[in-house]
């Protein structure tokens, strides 16, 4: 299915991508999906003092990792380019120059544009917020909007208007903060003769005590995310859910699923509450659920950024699948693997007082030690019941055997599975591990 639905994500390039913006993103990327339309990416980097190119990469680095791809707009190109504002020069002079010659511009004695308001009534049918009249005919209240500066640079309002005429966008989904501007685009499309897109004024993300999300908030910034090792399609499925709901009592939804039931006189109406626990339990979900070369695929990175030489993939594929299922995120990886590709691994000084200097540990772990070594299977069901075979005859309990023998392969209390991280290990390294951590610990 194809439409001529044209939505866009229009960002600054000032600073990070915050979990607003994003939300923004997607909400259109969805619409274009679930209408067949395009979703046209346009950096807004008129602010020349702010603009930075770390932002700008930001904000692909985010879209790309959200799954968020655009169909027009930088790498991509379009019909409807230069999709970056600072070299649209030519055309805001177009269309400045149509607003000066129609009499809808006056200039200020500090060199200053205006456009001068019709001082009426303004009727917006958004497609979320309803039915809104704007009385703009005051002008205490409703100043006519500034759309050039002394120093010839351009104001928001104006060319956000002019790129959503010039690339024929067809619906603008923003946020709520954005409504009161829209009265004002509205006089500028009825001053240039261009019909107005439809408007959908998305709601507002709040902190759980109601206070507007900032840049500062915990969990607003999507680098976060990327930094910490988040599942891309936990973070997009939780992001679906600030301000839409499939009315189905569910939240792990399939964004395939999603984009099919997405639509955008389906948003709420009220704030979002951003919850940031409630994205860390939907990113657990996601890890464990997930097939394991997706979490391979996801742990690559931080496992490589850790420099581990894991070998190759075949090596590293069944360590990440005895430690998936507790991972709660991606940058935990590294530590939790770390020792299978090493025998310099470091040992929990804790651990080794309480466990390994406990009078017989060394013994009872150099007993099993013969015993492993001595085990004509492999597996974690024939491991398991040869340290229970090996304690009962020797009258030890099993933890006795059990918690020496973690420390002795791994260097920590706690991990995986200890007769699936053996297995893992094999035979040659189990056993040679634990002779060279009794000898270790004997002095």
């Amino acid at each position: 299915m194809s439409s001529n639905v044209r939505v866009r994500f229009a960002p600054s390039p000032t600073g990070y991508l915050h979990v607003g913006g994003a939300r923004t993103a997607l909400f259109n990327w969805l619409y274009a999906r679930h209408t067949g339309g395009s979703f046209i990416l346009r950096i807004e980097d008129t602010d020349k003092a702010r603009n930075t190119a770390e932002a700008t990469q930001a904000i692909y680095d985010g879209l790309n990792w959200l799954g968020l791809d655009w169909d027009e707009g930088p790498f991509k190109g379009g019909n409807h380019g230069p999709y970056f504002q600072s070299e649209r020069e030519d055309i805001y002079l177009r269309y400045f120059n149509r607003l000066k010659g129609a009499g809808h511009l006056y200039e200020e004695a500090n060199g200053a544009w205006r456009f001068r308001s019709q001082r009426k009534v303004v009727v917006l049918d958004d497609l979320v917020c309803g039915h809104i009249e704007f009385d703009l005919t005051n002008p205490e209240t409703h100043p006519d909007i500034t759309i050039r500066r002394p120093d010839g640079g351009w104001i928001f309002h104006f060319v956000n208007v002019v790129d959503d005429i010039e690339m024929k966008m067809t619906h603008v989904i923003r946020g709520e903060d954005h409504l009161s501007n829209t009265p004002k685009h509205l006089e500028l499309y009825a001053a240039l003769g261009a019909q107005p897109p439809r408007f959908a004024h998305i709601p507002l993300i709040l902190n759980r005590d109601g206070s507007k999300m900032s840049k500062r908030d915990q969990g607003a910034s999507i680098a976060g995310y990327i930094e910490q090792g988040y599942a891309p399609e936990a973070v997009r499925n939780y992001l679906c859910l600030l301000g839409w709901s499939p009315k189905e009592n569910r939240e792990i939804i399939p964004i395939e699923e999603i984009t099919a039931k997405f639509d955008v006189p389906h948003l709420n109406r009220k704030n979002a509450s951003f919850d940031l626990e409630k994205c860390h339990w939907m990113n657990v979900q996601y890890l464990v659920q997930m097939s394991l070369e997706r979490f391979m695929q996801l742990s690559l990175p931080f496992i490589q950024k850790a420099g581990i030489s894991y070998g190759t993939e075949d090596a590293l594929r069944p360590v990440l699948a005895i430690v998936k299922e507790k991972t709660k995120q991606l940058d935990e990886v590294p530590d939790r693997i770390g020792f299978f590709f090493t025998e310099a691994y470091s040992f929990e000084e804790e651990a080794v007082e309480k466990t390994l200097r406990a009078p017989g540990a060394l013994e009872k772990l150099l007993v099993l030690a013969g015993r492993y070594e001595a085990s004509p299977e492999w597996t974690p069901e024939a491991l398991e019941a040869t340290l229970k075979a090996t304690a009962a005859e020797q009258s030890w309990k099993n933890k006795e055997l059990i918690h020496p023998a973690r420390i002795a392969v791994s260097g920590r209390s706690v991990g995986p599975s200890l007769y699936h991280m053996m297995e893992v290990l094999g035979k040659e390294r189990t056993v040679a591990r634990m002779r060279a951590t009794a000898a270790r610990f004997a002095v």
